[in-house]
């Protein structure tokens, strides 16, 4: 059980290979619940953070009376690459946007927040409901859609956003902007009722920025 012995190249190998992640054991556990039970929290990230290509790649292809895809073929790619990193600070999202030229663009960059959108939805009302990626998915198309207003707005663009994400306050030096990126991005979360979320707020009502 490569989750539990903690080989996280192997366990990626078997999600890439179609393994189930919401299976139970004889004990009703899932792969990661039983990795993250032995303390193997990287196979438990591995697991958390997959999405098979497959499921991107449904939104390159028109679906019902579209036209259109709603992800154009060249996007998936660098989207599926954000989608998958395991890394979720705010700046290396920005910098992963920015050395891809087709990304960095508002017109690129509002059709993946919009399939991101429609990913958050469907995590949440299929019937193995996945907060956790639901939650990621939602964190990065808001900080897509932050990127917008800056290469809309602002004359020195994505490096502005990274600026203001990196810009600490005088007395010091904590990154307001970016905390109350973060914490907009939770109060924007559309299924208020998810155990996740309201773990989140508990957590962070009681913390002054």
């Amino acid at each position: 059980h490569p989750a539990r012995s903690g080989n996280k190249e192997i366990t990626w190998m078997m999600l890439e290979a179609g393994a189930e992640t919401d299976v139970v054991n004889s004990v009703g556990r899932t792969a990661a619940q039983m990795a993250a039970f032995v303390g193997q929290h990287d196979c438990v990230t591995v697991i958390n953070n997959f999405f098979p290509r497959e499921r991107l790649d449904y939104y390159t292809k028109p679906q019902g009376l579209d036209k259109e895809p709603k992800l154009p073929v060249k996007l998936a790619g660098p989207l599926h690459k954000i989608i998958t990193t395991t890394n979720m600070h705010p700046v290396k999202i920005v910098l992963l946007v920015k050395e891809n030229p087709l990304l960095a663009e508002v017109e690129a960059l509002q059709k993946c927040y919009r399939v991101l959108d429609l990913i958050c939805e469907k995590c949440m009302k299929q019937k193995d409901m996945n907060e956790v990626l639901a939650m990621k998915m939602h964190y990065i198309s808001c900080i897509f859609q932050k990127c917008i207003t800056f290469l809309k707005e602002r004359e020195d663009k994505l490096d502005g956003f990274i600026k203001s994400l990196l810009k600490g306050r005088d007395k010091d030096g904590f990154p307001v902007y970016q905390e109350k990126l973060i914490r907009e991005s939770i109060r924007k979360f559309p299924y208020c009722e998810a155990t996740l979320l309201q773990q989140l707020v508990r957590s962070i009502a009681p913390v002054e920025v």
